[in-house]
């Protein structure tokens, strides 16, 4: 009995030896040899461990390398798991080096099986990556990065709540489209492509004139007031060093048109001087003056100031002198033709994002001469433009200006950016005395404005709508306009503006 059960025994060790030796290799094995040749990039010797595999097997693998621009494999085989009498795997992590985007993890699943008698890999797509499961496919793609930034002129970050939005809008189709992008992207069928890394390109910086501090003050000033704009510039060169602009009805400071009421009177009062008017002259400022023949000219609120000096009656804005000056000494071509130089043609601007300074008529008649003396009638400005009236006196040269470097502004905007017309110095001299004279006594006085500050208040009738308000000034090397649309009396609602802009700085 003993012999007969070690027979048995032996018989049947024999008889699993025999089987064994049906099957070549074992899982672990060629799974180990499967690694060793993707890691070498031997896609042939890979392709003899495979079980049939597909025709476009070497293709589909030196493609993903070439087209992915794989510099590296990193490979981490797993534990062998039996999944059956016949089948293992092999889970694994691995990472791929690609040139633009550096390492790019994944894991995935070797699985094998018994195939004719030998342990071959069982291989799909999903084996070189999970994403090309089903149909997917993995590119790298191309896109266009961000615009170039707009920033001030420091360099510094343009803050969202500048008012100054609109015009940076305008401008960034102008500055052209950002570099190019690359991305790694998952294609699936039937599924939005999905992106996995990217590297943008560098966002340029563009930068403005707009000075951080003096924006900053600007937009502040405005804070809590609305339809109103504050334009400032540095009349050296001309660069805008703020534009905040809270107009309603999709209104621009830098664009459209108002009546510039008592602010035009130092056009009108650059007509006089030019045609012998002295500052220090003693003229009459009644409260109302009659044209002879024609209209009668009241002043604000009817108020007179007896005898005064030019430079005074431009001080308290008395319209009575200015009209009776006006239509004595001058025809109206005269002050047509001394608004152009400062500007009043109506025509374009090069600022880098457009604009227009102001336009004026030829009056048609006495009465109409008159209005347009005092800024009213046919007489129309924007905020831009007073700015503009304001820098000219202060530097003695009437400028184009612009929110770009003069090369930018020229390219986008023309060659006439920049343009430059010199004015009478003896005029500017007199016009500067009469503008400080506003502030020490006139209307502006009193206000709160700091030390330094010479300018011109205005307020102008709105065709049956409430007065606009306006001050323009200067300060040392900064030129500035405040403009309320529909806001009362410059005094009432631009000086306090005006205030807090300049005390701001």
């Amino acid at each position: 009995m003993l012999v007969i059960a070690l027979l048995v025994v032996l018989g049947a060790g024999a008889f699993a030896l025999a089987v064994s030796h049906r099957v070549k290799g074992d899982p672990a094995e060629v799974a180990s040899a499967y690694f060793d040749a993707w890691r070498r990039g031997d896609v042939e010797a890979m392709a003899r461990l495979v079980y049939q595999p597909p025709a476009d097997f070497a293709t589909k693998h030196r493609s993903l390398t070439e087209e992915l621009h794989v510099q590296d494999v990193k490979l981490e085989p797993g534990a062998v798991r039996s999944t059956g009498e016949e089948s293992a795997e092999v889970p694994f992590t691995g990472s791929r080096t690609l040139r633009e985007f550096g390492p790019w993890p994944f894991a995935s699943t070797l699985r094998l099986a018994v195939r004719d008698r030998a342990w071959k890999v069982i291989w799909t797509p999903e084996t070189l990556h999970p994403l090309l499961k089903d149909g997917g496919t993995l590119e790298l793609t191309s896109f266009k990065g961000l615009p170039p930034e707009l920033v001030t002129s420091e360099g510094a970050k343009i803050p969202n709540d500048s008012y100054a939005e609109s015009y940076l809008a305008q401008l960034r189709p102008e500055l052209g489209e950002g570099g190019q992008g690359r991305a790694l992207v998952s294609v699936v069928p039937g599924q939005q492509a999905r992106r996995l890394m990217a590297v943008e390109p560098e966002r340029k910086a563009e930068r403005t004139t707009l000075s951080q501090s003096v924006q900053a003050a600007a937009a502040r000033a405005l804070d809590g007031v609305a339809d109103a704009a504050v334009v400032a510039l540095r009349p050296s060169t001309g660069e805008i060093l703020a534009v905040a602009d809270r107009l309603r009805d999709n209104r621009s400071a830098l664009r459209d048109f108002f009546p510039p009421g008592s602010t035009f009177k130092t056009i009108t009062a650059a007509a006089l001087l030019a045609s012998g008017l002295d500052p220090a002259a003693q003229l009459d400022c009644p409260g109302s003056y009659t044209i002879p023949g024609n209209r009668s000219i009241r002043n604000a609120g009817g108020q007179g100031h007896g005898t005064v000096t030019f430079a005074d009656a431009y001080a308290y804005s008395c319209n009575t002198t200015f009209v009776q000056q006006a239509v004595t000494r001058l025809r109206g071509s005269d002050l047509v033709a001394a608004a152009q130089k400062w500007g009043f043609t109506g025509a374009s601007l090069s600022t880098g994002v457009g604009g227009k300074c102001g336009r004026m008529n030829p009056p048609g008649s006495v009465d109409e001469f008159a209005a347009d003396s005092f800024g009213q009638g046919t007489v129309e400005a924007t905020p831009l433009c007073m700015a503009m009236v304001a820098a000219a006196v202060q530097n003695g040269s009437w400028r184009v200006p612009r929110i770009l470097p003069l090369e930018a502004a020229r390219r986008i905007d023309g060659t006439q950016a920049n343009a430059v017309v010199k004015l009478d110095d003896g005029v500017v001299a007199a016009l500067r005395e009469m503008m400080r004279a506003v502030v020490d006594h006139g209307t502006a006085s009193q206000a709160g404005l700091p030390d330094g500050v010479s300018g011109k208040t205005g307020t102008a009738e709105a065709g049956g709508g409430a007065e606009h308000g306006w001050f323009i000034g200067y300060r040392d090397d900064l030129a500035f306009c405040v403009f309320v649309r529909n806001g009362g009396s410059g005094r009432a609602s631009a000086l306090p503006i005006a205030a807090r802009f300049l005390n701001g700085l």
